[in-house]
């Protein structure tokens, strides 16, 4: 190589490596680690045992296949035509990729759901950012929740849709913004275009709830069409794990849920429960699944078999959330921030990145799995770190690790 060349291809990724350093300077640097996963909730990590507080592998299902599992897989694929399991789908669903796994998991899932249809996608991220562009675009509005995932806000951002952002939960402040999209600071009618409210149904770095059933109303009285994200609620909350819309009663009312598989369910991929008409039209727009390779079957397999766990599962959700109080509790005994939120996701807020990073890595020392959560992935100003207690993990090592981090988290106090 020339000398002047490599001296140009040096300085080539300069402005790269200046965004790193800020990143490290400001405590918000992401690394990959890898893990491997150990039972009773366990992880080891460079070397070190540690217990897993920070996934969202919210039932506690076993991890792996054992041999009787795939088994298991491969008999399920023969019964439905192929003569053994298929890793890949090989194209789009579009083209030769819709397998008779997706076509049977999609009718168990609108069963499970008690909806006309539903549709699967590759991941809960695909699922959005195909969705939402789908249903809206130049000429409509969004109006989403300021605490909702990055994948809703890429999706809106995709659609080109003008993006109403109203602060987290507060529904006088959504109805305010429906009002004016509506009729106009005049108060006569002045604007037109789809409307859309898009909201998680638990948030996934707060653990709190949204208002649904004032979601509903507004979304009524305003005729705008409602999406709700279940990718933290389905499989916890609602008969057989259906989902917080089933649990209070209201997923006849709501016109698209997104559910995921990646999280309860402990696989990948994640789907749209709707009218037969929607998904129709969905199939037709969305581009993350137009040209998108699909959902590999032997996943799709899987999720058959994990659906069946999942509804059947009543004592593992009834463990996650008194594991989940316990934790909580020893939490604010000692004084730590644990947010307003009640669910199965519990936070211990820092307020600092740095507090955040050292508390986290304090942690690893002791032997517990507690990541840092910084800006963009939440407002600024409210770093944490985000614990996740599951059925499989014991009380006493709960307690042990909610005590641990009492006593670091004042360690790391200023």
């Amino acid at each position: 190589m020339e000398p002047m060349m490599a001296a140009e291809n040096a300085g080539r990724w300069n402005w790269m490596r200046s965004e790193l350093d800020a990143l490290e300077a400001a405590g918000r640097l992401r690394k990959l680690e890898p893990a491997a996963w150990l039972e009773h909730g366990w992880i080891e990590r460079n070397g070190k045992r540690l217990l897993h507080l920070a996934s969202n592998h919210y039932l506690g299902f076993e991890p792996w296949l054992d041999d009787d599992g795939w088994a298991g897989l491969a008999a399920e694929c023969r019964r439905l035509g192929e003569p053994a399991v298929r890793i890949g789908s090989g194209a789009s669903r579009l083209i030769t990729g819709h397998d008779p796994q997706h076509d049977a998991l999609e009718r168990e899932l609108a069963a499970f759901k008690d909806t006309e249809a539903a549709l699967v996608f590759s991941s809960g991220y695909m699922t959005n950012a195909g969705v939402i562009p789908a249903l809206v675009g130049r000429k409509d509005v969004v109006f989403s929740d300021r605490l909702n995932h990055a994948s809703i806000t890429d999706g809106i951002v995709l659609s080109r849709a003008q993006h109403i952002r109203y602060p987290h939960r507060d529904m006088d402040r959504l109805e305010k913004a429906l009002k004016q999209w509506r009729t106009g600071e005049a108060g006569v009618p002045s604007r037109q275009g789809r409307l859309l409210i898009v909201t998680d149904a638990v948030f996934s770095m707060d653990g709190t709830v949204a208002p649904l059933a004032d979601l509903v109303t507004l979304k009524e009285r305003y005729g705008a069409m409602l999406m709700v994200d279940e990718a933290h609620s389905g499989g916890v909350y609602g008969p057989g794990g259906r989902g917080l819309c089933h649990a209070l009663g209201l997923h006849a009312k709501v016109d698209i849920i997104m559910g995921t598989f990646g999280k309860a369910f402990g696989a990948v991929g994640a789907y749209i429960a709707a009218e037969d008409i929607v998904v129709r039209y969905l199939i037709n727009r969305a581009r993350t699944l137009i040209y998108n390779t699909g959902l590999p079957p032997l996943v799709a397999a899987f999720i058959r078999q994990r659906l069946r766990d999942v509804r059947a599962a009543d004592s593992a959700r009834a463990e996650l959330m008194r594991k989940a109080a316990l934790f909580r509790a020893r939490l604010q005994a000692g004084g730590l921030d644990t947010g307003p939120g009640d669910s199965h996701i519990v936070p211990v807020m820092c307020g600092t990145d740095q507090r955040a990073v050292a508390l986290s890595a304090a942690l690893a020392e002791a032997g517990v799995a507690g990541v840092a959560i910084r800006p963009p992935t939440v407002p600024e100003g409210t770093a944490r770190i985000r614990f996740a207690p599951t059925p499989a993990h014991r009380d006493a090592d709960l307690l042990q690790a909610a005590d641990a981090v009492v006593r670091l988290a004042a360690e790391a106090r200023p």
